[in-house]
């Protein structure tokens, strides 16, 4: 997996959104007092300016003077952030958090955080002021995982459309020419029948082609399909092999739906959802079976934080997987004898005073960073795809609680 020179990995990226949002949900003020402004991509800044300036006048109505004054402290520190931009915000749009958030003691600490082009686009402008940040909509974007592709039909129409994440999209519709059961008369009841099976079979034929249309160019992108609709009509549709074989070769299951409308691909979604989990945890069971096996009768894999790190900086590891679970630090030490050793510490504990394994002397802290993004970070520069593994199943929880939440695949045995 290749980056750009200097450019973080999606990896990374992720990784920090994820922990950027927890850090936001700890925080709380005394009163209404964190602002929080999500900005869409569309959005002129100087409307926000103008937004914001209009708060800020209207927060001078603030009964209590502490609220007010944190309040408007908020407001300005915005204003400030918002000159770096200029007609238009990133893409994806901004959001900004800022307020006087309680440090304990009796104590606050004015934080303003800036979130540039998020993984998805802000849909609309939106002015939070409460005892907490709005991280809601963010949490949601963090969760959108997977791209599936949607079809709903039964013998008078049929939709289909996009699952990505947690959105569903319609797409592609049609009506179809199938007559009803009741043939008309002057027709023969042979002749009729295969009139209304020709209509059928050319009306899933149409939808055929509109998934293909759709789905093909992003076949290689495509987490999975799910089909629904009433009994006979979805299995006559996937029985008859009508979509093309590598769509076919994707189709997770097929569901009943009552309606095969708009509706009824969010109806789909819900009755789908067990296959849609399973879907989303294969690539980390298959991940894990292939670590299991290797630790079990092979030799490409490692496990805990120093040996998959060294592994690493040799350039040996082919998958890092790292459970999605783990919040630390690794603090790396060294003794007047420039011997040089790591521990890894809670974040937000304080750092440990360290003695030298190898010569016993007192060890001083040379740096303090984010373990994760330590091992991410060599990762990149070697070229190895990073995995987050969840804790969702058996194997996945016991990378973290038997492995430490850290382990690789190998390119080739190292003997570390």
């Amino acid at each position: 997996m290749s980056e750009q020179e200097g450019a973080p990995s999606e990896d990374k990226r992720k990784y920090e959104f994820k922990k950027l949002i927890e850090e936001l949900k700890e925080y709380s003020g005394s009163g209404t007092q964190l602002v929080t402004i999500y900005v869409p991509p569309d959005k002129q800044i100087s409307d926000v300016v103008a937004h914001v300036t209009q708060e800020h006048s209207e927060a001078s109505n603030i009964k209590s003077k502490q609220t007010r004054t944190n309040v408007q402290d908020a407001l300005t520190s915005i204003k400030d952030r918002l000159r770096y931009y200029d007609t238009f915000p990133p893409d994806n749009g901004l959001v900004i958090f800022s307020g006087a958030v309680d440090s304990g003691g009796g104590r606050t600490d004015m934080v303003t955080e800036v979130l540039e082009s998020p993984p998805q686009p802000i849909e609309s402008f939106r002015y939070h002021c409460d005892s907490e940040f709005l991280t809601e909509p963010l949490a949601e974007m963090l969760g959108d995982k997977g791209l599936y592709g949607l079809i709903v039909l039964d013998r008078r129409e049929a939709n289909v459309g996009w699952l990505k994440g947690k959105r569903v999209e319609p797409v592609k519709s049609a009506s179809s020419l199938v007559p009803g059961k009741q043939r008309k008369g002057g027709q023969s009841a042979q002749r009729f029948a295969r009139l209304r099976l020709e209509a059928i079979d050319n009306f899933y034929q149409e939808v055929a082609g509109m998934a293909d249309d759709l789905f093909v160019p992003k076949r290689h992108e495509l987490d999975g399909i799910l089909v629904g609709g009433p009994s006979p009509t979805k299995d006559e549709f996937l029985d008859g092999d009508y979509l093309h074989h590598e769509l076919q070769d994707k189709v997770l299951g097929k569901f009943d739906v009552s309606y095969t409308d708009e509706s009824g691909l969010s109806d789909l979604v819900d009755v789908g959802q067990e296959a849609l989990a399973d879907a989303e945890l294969m690539e980390d069971k298959s991940d894990m079976d292939e670590f299991f096996k290797e630790l079990n009768g092979g030799d490409l894999a490692t496990y805990g934080f120093e040996p998959t790190r060294r592994n690493l900086v040799m350039g040996a590891v082919d998958r890092l997987l790292i459970s999605e679970d783990l919040r630390e630090d690794v603090v790396t030490y060294e003794c007047p004898n420039e011997h040089e050793e790591r521990e890894l510490v809670e974040q937000r504990h304080d750092t440990p005073a360290h003695e030298c394994s190898e010569c016993g002397e007192d060890a001083e802290v040379v740096e303090r960073e984010d373990a994760i993004e330590h091992l991410i970070e060599i990762a990149d520069q070697r070229g190895t795809e990073t995995h987050f593994i969840s804790t969702d199943f058996e194997k996945g929880e016991q990378l973290l609680t038997a492995f430490g939440g850290y382990a690789g695949l190998l390119r080739y045995s190292t003997g570390v």
